[in-house]
């Protein structure tokens, strides 16, 4: 019978990230970043972006393409902008110190923006929109990906990344709206387990090597053509397309970092880019009304009827506040396959593994 899941209390897991990061030779004010996002994603039910990143990023520094100790620089600081070297390690630290001067910033300026090149996965977006939300301001984060996987709208090579962006707002009495995803239709994730369960995909998800859908999961994985969000141009995949290569845009071309599609193979690092920007909304509505407002949108959004009573609408955020405050009261599911790589990882890197109950 499968293993049932670990409840792991949010302080240990966060805890057991920092002690492999630090065990790899992550600096700590590198590794404390790095840990609190991957934390944060884990505990608002983005399972995919928190501790399960480990042994992919694990890859990555055998692969010598993540520097752990990096020289992280702000190499261009003028009034409300900036732009940061994450001197090729995990992209974390560098898009946490982004995010962060873009709050600073827009508390002096009203906005704040900051671009960082030169950087690599950075887990999940919605964590550092959230993070200007949680400081009064509006938060947007884009990121390009170091691999392609979007095939442009009438086309049949992968050019684009799934290029996610997050964007968050602060009410008075809600939660932040906070709208975090990628800009193609499904995840790979969704592949993966339609292989595992031996499911078709729906048409519209994948195309295959003919430009034609593909429903064959376990080739899916193989050619990893992805389509933009909405599918082909009747479902207005065009619209997708035209949004991840805006993410790309601000991510890449504006930081200088590198479009994957056009990076050499031999090229030494990944250059990922990410843009991080906060919106102080005060000084829009010195009136203090922007968060009554906002709270306004939201109360009338939810109380909308729905098409299934069992099925309240719920506005983005929703889940993710939801999946915060189950998951502080009852612990962070970990599944026991997860459970079992984090341990081998510890065991590696001569870590300790704290999710054994004698170390919780």
């Amino acid at each position: 019978m499968p293993r049932e899941a670990l409840r792991v209390p949010h302080p240990v897991l966060h805890r057991q990230i920092l002690a492999i990061l630090a065990a790899w030779g992550l600096p700590a004010d590198q590794a404390e970043p790095t840990a609190d996002a991957l934390a944060l994603a884990d505990l608002l039910g983005i399972d995919s972006h928190g501790l399960a990143l480990l042994p992919f990023y694990d890859e990555l520094r055998r692969s010598g393409k993540v520097q752990c100790a990096p020289p992280i620089a702000t190499v261009i600081d003028r009034a409300a902008i900036a732009v940061i070297d994450g001197g090729g390690g995990f992209g974390e630290a560098p898009a946490t110190r982004a995010i962060d001067l873009a709050i600073a910033k827009a508390k002096t300026f009203g906005l704040g923006a900051v671009a960082v090149r030169n950087s690599n996965h950075y887990g999940a977006a919605g964590v550092y929109a959230l993070r200007a939300a949680e400081n009064g301001l509006i938060g947007l984060a884009t990121s390009a990906v170091w691999n392609t996987a979007i095939v442009p709208t009438f086309g049949v090579k992968p050019m684009l990344g799934t290029n996610p962006f997050a964007f968050a707002a602060p009410g008075r009495r809600n939660p932040p709206f906070l709208l975090d995803m990628a800009t193609s239709t499904v995840a790979i994730g969704k592949l993966k387990l339609a292989h595992m369960a031996g499911k078709a995909l729906p048409p519209g998800w994948v195309l295959d090597t003919h430009g034609q859908p593909q429903t064959d999961p376990a080739q899916a994985l193989i050619d990893r053509l992805l389509t933009p969000l909405g599918g082909d141009r009747v479902h207005g995949g065009h619209k997708g397309y035209g949004l991840a290569t805006m993410m790309e845009i601000l991510s890449t071309v504006l930081s200088g970092a590198s479009f994957a599609a056009l990076r050499p193979t031999t090229a030494e690092r990944y250059d990922v880019g990410h843009f991080l920007m906060a919106i102080d909304p005060t000084l829009f509505r010195p009136d203090g009304g922007f968060g009554d407002d906002l709270d306004r949108v939201i109360d009338a959004l939810r109380a909308s009827p729905p098409a299934n009573p069992e099925r309240p609408v719920m506005v983005a955020g929703d889940p993710e506040h939801a999946a915060r405050a189950a998951r502080l009261r009852d612990g962070i599911p970990v599944p026991a396959p997860l459970a079992d790589q984090i341990n081998a990882l510890c065991r590696t890197a001569n870590a300790a593994y704290l999710f054994d109950p004698k170390s919780s």
